[in-house]
């Protein structure tokens, strides 16, 4: 074991990160496993810290290594630690849980009520070694690459979203084709919507879409998304309406676009409050509307393994670009300009 690790640490309450080759390596305690990263892709959450957005402000504490999506292999193992060894192949869950709470208790440690958050709360995989609680651990595959092992965790959330309830034999309204929405979108297309729609600003991000599995795509401020949906389902709407963005425009369009009886699964995270049409929107449409967030723990890493061996989802399309991490800056770049995809550095 070297005595540094090289890393992207957060060191100063302003926009940007800094490279460095002298990080101490973690220590792990009883429950925790080392895992040296192989593969870390970067995430929307990232995407506040780097610059420094004032919900990071809130959240993270400085100097701290951040990022979350990742997988490697386990080099060291706490001594609690019964279920995984040293040279398994490992994703890793963002959440960690406290094992202790009402809803933790009860099946449901994705909305843990004392949830601490890896690469936010506590040091994160932007680094050539991580430490994190051995329940946040899952196996790879043999069949899964490291660099589709770090997408597991975002496309868990695709999974969770597009799966919060049926979708199968049904229309479905994908709004945002970043890489979650554009996994969604192949979620929908894997697990058998009859006809989908896919709504974005990008060209190219709609490209992808297609290739995804989108039978529709359609661009903000270029289509009439409303006329088009509502023409294209005989007036009645889609089933189902899935919003990857939280932009009010869109989840209020989105309920223009729902069918009576439908529903609504928003996943992307609005920087406000919103206004929605109640009445019209979901009290007269008896509309189903649910909130998604992250994973479940763990059904939806099993699904999310199904669907990748089953030869029906191919998430490789959504590799935006695969950069060494040491080249993060120009990662983040290509992703503030649009670049679609997922970016994934290689430590």
């Amino acid at each position: 074991m070297p005595e540094f690790m090289k890393g992207v640490i957060k060191e100063k309450p302003e926009p940007g990160a800094v490279y460095r080759e002298d990080l101490p390596i973690p220590e792990i305690k009883e429950n925790e496993i080392l895992v040296n990263v192989k593969a870390t892709a970067i995430c929307g959450t990232d995407m506040h810290i780097y610059p420094w957005t004032e919900y990071a402000q809130q959240r993270v504490t400085l100097p701290m290594v951040f990022g979350h999506e990742f997988a490697g292999e386990v080099v060291a193992v706490g001594s609690a630690v019964r279920n995984f060894k040293v040279g398994d192949r490992v994703a890793g869950e963002t959440h960690i849980p406290c094992n202790k709470c009402f809803q933790c208790q009860t099946g449901n440690q994705h909305i843990c009520e004392d949830m601490k958050i890896i690469g936010v709360h506590t040091p994160g995989s932007f680094a050539e070694y991580i430490a994190f609680p051995v329940d946040c651990a899952w196996k790879l595959d043999d069949s899964i690459s490291y660099e589709v092992g770090a997408m597991l965790e975002p496309m868990g959330v695709a999974v969770h979203g597009v799966l919060s309830g049926e979708i199968g034999g049904k229309t479905a309204a994908i709004y945002g084709c970043g890489p979650i929405g554009l996994m969604g979108v192949g979620v929908a297309a894997a697990c058998g919507a009859s006809k989908i729609f896919a709504i974005d600003v990008f060209e190219q991000k709609l490209a992808v879409a297609k290739q995804m599995g989108a039978d529709v795509t359609l661009r903000v401020g270029k289509d009439d998304v409303v006329k088009t949906i509502m023409e294209a389902t005989g007036g009645q709407g889609v089933d189902v309406v899935v919003d990857f963005t939280g932009s009010p425009k869109a989840i209020q369009e989105g309920l223009k676009v729902l069918r009576k009886g439908g529903r609504f699964s928003l996943v992307g995270l609005p920087n406000g409050p919103v206004t929605l049409d109640l009445t019209d929107g979901i009290i007269y449409k008896e509309a189903t509307m649910i909130g998604v967030t992250g994973r479940l723990m763990y059904k939806t890493w099993w699904q999310c393994n199904e669907l990748l061996k089953s030869g029906k989802f191919d998430i490789k399309p959504v590799m935006g670009g695969i950069y060494p991490l040491k080249d993060f800056e120009k990662a983040f770049e290509d992703l503030k300009n649009g670049a679609p995809g997922k970016m994934i550095l290689i430590p």
